[in-house]
């Protein structure tokens, strides 16, 4: 892993894109003052979300789409 400063960064980015797109480099670090900010890393596809992981988190009551009177009654001004 590489690190570079944000100035480096912005002067040599072709040059780093190539680096990665090569595979020459994993990831390149982008920092700030000396801290990480960001990462610079081939782009491919991103991972495959896990289905069903929100399974029971949300309920539906059984008369969730029944006629409601008062509702009905201020969209038809009464």
């Amino acid at each position: 892993m590489k690190t570079v400063n944000m100035h480096e960064a912005k002067t040599s980015l072709s040059g780093l894109v190539r680096d990665v797109r090569s595979g020459a480099e994993r990831e390149i670090v982008i920092a700030i003052d000396g801290n990480p900010v960001a990462r610079l890393v081939p782009y491919g596809s991103p991972p495959p979300r896990p289905l069903g992981m929100d399974h029971g988190m949300v309920v539906i009551a059984e008369d969730f789409d029944a006629p409601n009177g008062d509702i009905a009654a201020a969209f038809e001004g009464h």
